[in-house]
């Protein structure tokens, strides 16, 4: 009896030990850290790639925003060189601006449809008076042309998204009358339109600009012409050689002192020469200020020396110095009517494509704000749109 408790006592000892063996085993410490890296390594991949995944989006919004993508990846091929900017602020330098707009295709025959387009070039103070005049003027016509407007810089435009001035503001800097400046921001508008590539003809207007036919008659009126059209005569006179400085010389002799309006249109190759002419643009911006009024000067006398063949030697926007004085005159509300805006279309004879004819504007200046309401008032007839 003594004999067998003993022995069950005894073998209380083994149960106990194999209750104990049977529980699993902790893991070992390494195995654990193993484990803790690769859950970590996991976390911080996913954590990484929706990062990645994040700012790749970003970046792609911030280059469509610069106006030079439309899509995440950029276009393969031709399409990247032919697509025109998406929107027209950016970020360049008038440096890289200018630069980027001197690439010319040496093979004139384009590999694609190419429609070549007016680029309608507006240097202002502000706001656009006329911008409702304007948009019947454009209407229907999206294929023929593109618009650019250099304000001040301190002007913020807020014309709606279904306006055809909307987000053409390029950036621009400060322009004063008679001064290198102004020379400045018309390169400024013409190295924004090259990078357009469909953009063929270039016409500078200002704020105070009507047109006075429809953009059927322009169109075919600027694209059948052989010449561009800038004014560009030789004036013996105080306002004509009387403001030449002989330190131009010998890049600029007096005998090619050229004077003419600076409302232009030029085609695509005096467009370049405008934009990346270093020859005659420091002669100018050292010799030629008040009363040397540099703007009337510049570019015509450039284009004279340099390519005095393509040139109409005037210009296709009327003005009224008749009054006299350093400006012209401006037309208001009561200068307004059918028979006057038909007189002032045809009030000169001139030259087109070696031709005489008595159609030779084909826009206006200077009207005052008050002309818009009357203006909108006419018959289409009058001015055809």
């Amino acid at each position: 009896m003594q004999s067998r408790v003993v022995a069950m006592e005894e073998g209380k000892a083994p149960v106990v030990a194999a209750a104990k063996l049977s529980q699993p085993k902790p893991l070992p410490s390494r195995l654990l850290q193993i484990l803790f890296f690769l859950v970590l390594a996991l976390g911080v991949a996913l954590v990484s790639l929706n990062m990645l995944r994040y700012f790749r989006y970003k970046d792609v919004v911030q280059t469509i925003n610069s106006g030079f993508l439309l899509c995440e990846e950029e276009p393969l091929g031709l399409e990247r060189w032919i697509r025109p900017p998406a929107k027209l602020m950016h970020s360049m330098n008038e440096t890289e601006l200018f630069w980027r707009a001197s690439f010319v295709p040496h093979i004139k025959e384009y590999p694609f449809v190419r429609t070549p387009k007016i680029a309608f070039m507006f240097l202002t103070k502000g706001p656009l008076p006329f911008a409702p005049l304007w948009e019947r003027f454009f209407k229907g016509h999206d294929k023929f042309y593109s618009i650019y407007v250099h304000p001040t810089p301190s002007y913020t435009a807020n014309y709606t998204k279904d306006s055809v001035f909307y987000e053409r503001q390029i950036p621009s800097q400060v322009a004063e009358w008679g001064r290198m400046s102004m020379c400045e921001a018309e390169k400024r508008l013409l190295a924004n339109a090259l990078l357009d590539i469909s953009n063929e003809w270039f016409v500078l207007l200002s704020e105070s600009c009507i047109p006075l036919y429809n953009m059927s008659t322009v169109y075919s009126y600027i694209s059948q012409s052989s010449h561009s059209f800038m004014g560009s005569y030789d004036e013996p006179g105080p306002y004509g050689r009387g403001r030449y400085d002989w330190h131009m010389a010998p890049e600029v002799n007096i005998t090619d002192w050229r004077k003419g309006s600076q409302w232009f249109e030029v085609d695509r190759k005096l467009a370049l020469d405008m934009v990346i002419d270093t020859t005659y643009y420091p002669k100018f911006r050292d010799f030629c200020r008040p009363a040397c009024y540099v703007d009337e000067h510049y570019f015509p006398t450039m284009l004279t020396i340099r390519s005095p063949n393509l040139l109409a030697n005037r210009s296709f926007t009327y003005v009224d110095w008749s009054r006299g004085g350093p400006h012209p005159a401006t037309f208001g509300q009561h200068d307004i009517s059918a028979p006057f805006l038909r007189r002032i279309a045809l009030s000169k004879t001139c030259t087109y494509n070696g031709e005489s004819t008595s159609f030779c504007f084909l826009f206006a200046r200077k009207f005052a704000p008050s002309a818009l309401e009357p203006l909108l008032k006419l018959d289409s007839e009058v001015l055809g749109f």
